[in-house]
């Protein structure tokens, strides 16, 4: 394939490689000059200047010379260079020496120090890094870039590359001279011990470990050496070193200083950079658990909404000499004769509600009731309620979050008595008791039952039951308890 660029015609030849976004491609012009061409794909909402970035005075990058396009890609022209970085990993079939690992990252930095406050990378990995001249530069500039401002749902996931992205890129947040300094720990991790920081099957595994895991120590590496990759792979990105950093430190390493006590000094500070690692990733733990509650509790309020009009509406529709009136958090009251039925909106569960006692196998979100009350009976009976759980307590490992009913009772062998029975309990300790694989005061009274929007003839159907017969003053105790066997109807651990 010939193509007409500005400086030249390039004929274009076998695939040599290729990435997230876009192959390359042998390239050789009229003149005789041996190239490589990038072609990327021209996706809406991407446009071509995206691709270019000012690299002036920029040292160590694989240069542009030359561009052009197809009827459906943008091509880059490059020099042809020796090798990648990942090339070079493969052929040393292990963990490079430290003298060659230093030598290497100290062109990746002094590349990255020259774009600081400048350009962000966004897809540093050994795949764009390559031997030219001599030195190892960075290449594809603009093409992550170019992939985040594309709308194609199927191209996002190549705008970084798993094994490589830094905490804030799982997060979408704004990528920054510190995004491409975590990349850059990642590189020097694996050169150091021939596997990056984290590895996995599936992409979930890499966001988890990115956001959260802890990073292998580097056992064979000197402590200086091993502390600076550590930090580089810091969560937080205020807590990496810059570029400029890395760059007088590979430089200090290269010398190998002689003096006796240095070493045992290296080795104090190592210790101090583990130390704050932890501390960093027990923060970063905390923030992406509060982040994924939540998304969740958002779920739940949007789910909860769905429910309860689909509820009011039926029951009311049939009631219609009922009053209804709001109640909190986007629940509802209905008063019919002297009963009344509420259905109270979602709370977020704190995630310290269980204390000190075995929490249940499955997580709680957020919690609601619906209460069906009526005046005291001769024994003091006055209705029933239930709990509502927002969580992924359907057995069998099926761990998706959704809104549960179900409700409680006390243990017969306890001497006590509530005027509403069963009852509903919010996730705490006594919830944990009933949820418990032993004997408590305090037990199940319902199935845990799934409650979907589109199938909730069963509920509405048993609830608009019992709340006719409240309203006619036939409302009475459950003969027996509980009244549907609980048994196998949520997980246990």
């Amino acid at each position: 394939m010939r193509v007409t660029c500005k400086n030249g015609v390039w004929e274009l030849g076998a695939r040599i490689g290729g990435g997230g976004f876009g192959e390359v491609l042998e390239a050789r012009s009229e003149a005789g000059v041996i190239g490589a061409a990038k072609l990327v794909p021209k996706e809406p909402g991407a446009e071509r200047e995206l691709l270019f970035a000012e690299l002036d005075g920029v040292r160590n990058v694989v240069p542009i010379i030359d561009d052009g396009e197809t009827d459906d890609a943008w091509v880059l022209v490059m020099p042809r260079a020796k090798r990648s970085l990942e090339d070079h990993l493969e052929q040393a079939g292990g963990g490079l020496d430290v003298g060659s690992v230093v030598a290497v990252l100290r062109d990746i930095a002094v590349s990255l120090a020259d774009l600081e406050d400048r350009v962000v990378h966004r897809d540093l990995k050994p795949g764009n890094v390559l031997l030219l001249d001599g030195r190892w530069c960075l290449a594809d500039f603009g093409i992550a870039r170019y992939a985040d401002a594309t709308t194609a749902p199927d191209t996002r996931k190549g705008a970084f590359s798993p094994a490589y992205a830094a905490p804030e890129r799982w997060k979408n947040e704004r990528a920054t001279a510190a995004t491409d300094v975590y990349s850059f720990g990642c590189i020097a991790y694996e050169l150091l011990s021939s596997t990056p920081p984290f590895t996995g099957q599936y992409v979930h595994e890499f966001r988890e470990a990115h956001l959260s895991g802890a990073v292998p120590q580097l056992a064979a590496a000197p402590a200086s050496l091993a502390a600076l990759v550590e930090e580089c792979l810091y969560k937080s990105p205020q807590a990496r070193p810059s570029a400029a950093n890395l760059v007088r430190r590979l430089e200090r390493a290269a010398e190998q200083a002689a003096l006796p006590g240095l070493a045992a000094l290296q080795e104090a500070n190592r210790v101090e950079v583990v130390r704050k690692a932890a501390s960093v990733r027990a923060e970063s733990v905390a923030q992406s658990e509060h982040q994924r509650r939540t998304e969740l509790f958002e779920a739940a309020t949007r789910s909860f909404a769905r429910l309860a009009d689909v509820i009011k509406e039926v029951l009311t529709s049939n009631a219609p000499g009922a009053t209804v009136q709001a109640v909190r958090e986007g629940g509802w009251e209905i008063r019919l004769g002297q009963a009344v039925l509420t259905m109270t909106g979602p709370t977020l569960t704190s995630e310290s509600v269980w204390a000190a006692w075995d929490r249940p196998a499955f997580d709680v979100i957020a919690y609601a009731e619906i209460d069906l009350l009526v005046p005291a009976d001769r024994s003091g009976y006055e209705g029933r309620e239930h709990s509502l759980w927002f969580c992924d307590a359907a057995p069998g490992g099926q761990e998706r979050y959704q809104w549960f009913e179900t409700a409680f009772m006390v243990s017969p062998m306890v001497n006590r008595r509530f005027s509403q029975d069963p009852f509903a309990l919010n996730p705490g300790i006594e919830a944990a008791k009933a949820l418990w694989n032993g004997m408590a005061e305090w037990q199940l009274a319902w199935p845990f039952t799934p409650l979907a929007v589109d199938d909730l003839d069963e509920f509405i159907g048993r609830w608009a039951g019992w709340l006719a017969a409240a309203a006619t003053g036939n409302l009475s105790h459950p003969s027996s308890m509980p009244e549907r066997r609980p048994e196998n109807s949520f997980r246990r651990s």
